[in-house]
């Protein structure tokens, strides 16, 4: 019996096609954020392996997320005009799985910058498609908090939480290599099982709540809108700035956060990692709280509270000088703030527009993201770094924590419980 013939028989219970998708794209997702940060943990080996420099190093990094950015944004907007979203993410498992086992076959820097580029290309179109996937797929009540199921606690999980343990592992038992064949194989069985069960989505359910708008309304099934005709939609352009501000808010305090515990503060390398291990579990716990909370009291309330909650983790990283276990805490409480990733980058974009056009509002909002704060944000992060001392990332990240908060502010609402409410 397939996944849609179980959610059709039993609507109300556990086995659903809307909890059997979300469990197979969640899962395969994580699976791409694992083989994202591969290269973060396994860098020891790699470099000495392949003699890479730390300019080299940070090529790889930032070729993915270019690569990656503007996937995002093409491939999403080609899946709107098409009006289809299986092929496109099975095709994007199946190149994204390839590609990380030849990450294993690099002899060479060049050859490793290759793979690294072509899975960056692969794997940005995922996460914007299959948030819009989510959006038709899901009870209008649970919308907020299935798009944090699939695309935070699965991520945290497998790519923050198990990849440090199990790479480092394999590498250590086998070789750096083996670890990108193995990585693969997840990968293209879960392909396999998205061509079995996955059916292309054909309904829009509570497609505008809200005042509709005028982008993706037109007659027909294949619509299109560039760039610029999407951020003339107030929530897109608030959406794609809060994305640049949280974006380099993560991924900086991911690159810098280790260092300057243990360079700058002094703490050793097992303080540093107890404490910060806590942070993989913020998410997979926030990850779908705070989602599923907009879902009761609203999108806009909840992004404001919780993109300022992001200035605890600097602050605490800088000042905090007590017990490493309230350390802890605090940072458990300010990456709280990585929660609300699954409303600006998926929710609020997908109720702002035409579902026809969700899948370009979403890639397009992933694309800016990753631009400026996957792209150019850790680089210039390290240039100031490097000019005024470690201390100056966290201030940097205390900046773009703050800057989202107020962009927040400016958010229309667009959950369906408090629109409904305002309409009545």
């Amino acid at each position: 019996m397939s996944v849609a013939a179980l959610g059709e028989k039993n609507n109300k219970g556990w086995f659903t096609y809307e909890n059997g998708i979300l469990l197979l794209l969640g899962f395969t997702f994580g699976l791409i954020f694992f083989d994202r940060n591969a290269v973060g943990v396994l860098t020891p080996y790699i470099i000495e392996d392949l003699g890479l420099s730390n300019a080299q190093l940070g090529m790889l990094s930032s070729g993915l997320a270019l690569a990656w950015a503007i996937s995002a944004y093409a491939f999403s907007a080609w899946s709107d005009r098409k009006g289809a979203r299986k092929p496109f993410i099975l095709l994007s498992i199946i190149v994204f799985s390839l590609c990380s086992a030849s990450s294993g076959l690099a002899g060479s820097f060049g050859f490793l910058l290759l793979a690294r580029v072509v899975m960056g290309l692969a794997e940005g179109p995922f996460l914007p498609i299959c948030l819009s996937v989510m959006n038709e797929e899901s009870s209008p009540h649970r919308r907020g908090m299935n798009a944090g199921l699939m695309q935070n606690v699965f991520a945290a999980l497998l790519g923050t939480t198990l990849a440090p343990i199990m790479l480092t592992a394999l590498a250590q038992q086998f070789d750096w290599r083996i670890t990108f064949f193995l990585t693969g194989i997840p990968g293209l069985i879960c392909g396999f099982l998205v061509w079995k069960f996955m059916r292309e989505p054909t309904k829009h359910k509570d497609a505008a709540l809200q005042e509709p708008s005028a982008i993706g309304e037109q007659e027909g099934h294949k619509v299109s809108a560039g760039a610029l005709t999407m951020l003339k939609e107030h929530n897109i352009r608030i959406c794609a700035l809060i994305s640049i501000f949280l974006v380099s808010w993560f991924l900086v305090s991911l690159t810098f956060l280790f260092v300057f515990f243990t360079s700058y503060r002094g703490f050793t390398p097992e303080q540093t990692g107890g404490i910060m291990s806590v942070m993989g579990f913020s998410t997979m716990i926030c990850g779908f709280l705070v989602p599923a909370g907009s879902d009761r009291i609203g999108r806009k309330p909840v992004m404001i509270l919780f993109t300022f909650i992001g200035v605890v983790t600097p602050l605490a990283a800088l000042y905090f000088d007590g017990p490493l276990w309230v350390m802890g805490l605090l940072l458990f409480i300010g990456w709280s703030a990585s929660g609300s990733f699954a409303l600006f980058m998926g929710v609020v974009p997908g109720e702002t527009v035409s579902p026809k056009l969700a899948a370009t509002s979403m890639g397009l909002v992933v694309c800016i993201g990753e631009l400026v704060g996957g792209f150019a944000s850790p680089w210039l992060a390290g240039v100031l770094a490097d000019q005024n001392g470690l201390q100056a990332t966290m201030y940097f990240t205390l900046i773009c924590a703050f800057l989202s908060g107020v962009t927040a502010l400016f958010l229309k609402e667009t959950a369906p419980s408090q629109v409904g409410k305002a309409a009545a």
